[in-house]
């Protein structure tokens, strides 16, 4: 169905988000080291590596709550799930999701609120770099729009499956089996020997 492809293409957006974050991560680590390095072997130092990094972290930790959310990998407290009737257990799984879009729609409008200011008041940041304060309040409000989206589009999703085929539904929004869990570890772990075969 269209709702479907819809919520693919959400998927593949995020995957793709989440990939581009980790290169920007694995990027700050480098200069991290290089400052390290420079700092021990030569006293110099990058201004600001520090400042920047806090705002790689949260940048792209917004934008990797809507990835943890497609991989259903934010933390859930599932115990009870297992012991109630599969109409109540399928109503906790909704009401999760909805939870989760209302906070996302909550935290999203105040950090609109907050580089809406920025931008009023030309803010940056009392720092030596003197950062104008909306470039990493936009990125963060932009990954934040992402996960809002993400989330309002699986509330959505889960509900209309949950008219055609209940179980269907848990199964692809609940919580991750242990098989599932179990099959995940097993395909990272396949993937560093691979990796590692390659390198050597």
């Amino acid at each position: 169905t269209s709702e479907d492809e819809l919520v693919d293409a959400i998927r593949k957006a995020n995957v793709i988000l989440s990939l581009v974050g980790g290169y920007i991560l694995l990027l700050l680590s480098l200069v991290i080291v290089f400052e390290i390095l420079a700092r021990k072997l030569f006293s110099y130092s990058l201004q600001g590596v520090d400042e920047i990094g806090g705002y790689v972290v949260a940048g792209t930790g917004a934008f990797g709550f809507a990835y943890a959310l497609i991989e259903r990998t934010h933390t859930r407290i599932d115990i009870v799930l297992g012991h109630v009737p599969r109409p109540v257990r399928n109503f906790l799984n909704i009401l999760a999701y909805a939870m989760v879009a209302g906070a996302a729609l909550f935290i999203t409008r105040y950090a609109y609120l907050a580089l809406s200011e920025s931008l009023m008041f030309n803010s940056h940041s009392p720092t030596p770099l003197q950062t104008p304060m909306w470039i990493p309040q936009g990125i963060w409000f932009l990954g934040l729009i992402v996960f809002s989206g993400t989330a309002l589009a699986m509330f959505i999703h889960l509900l209309l499956q949950n008219f055609r085929d209940s179980e269907g539904a848990y199964f692809q929004y609940g919580p991750p089996t242990i098989n599932e869990e179990l099959q995940r570890e097993l395909d990272d772990a396949r993937s560093r020997i691979e990796t590692r075969g390659r390198d050597s």
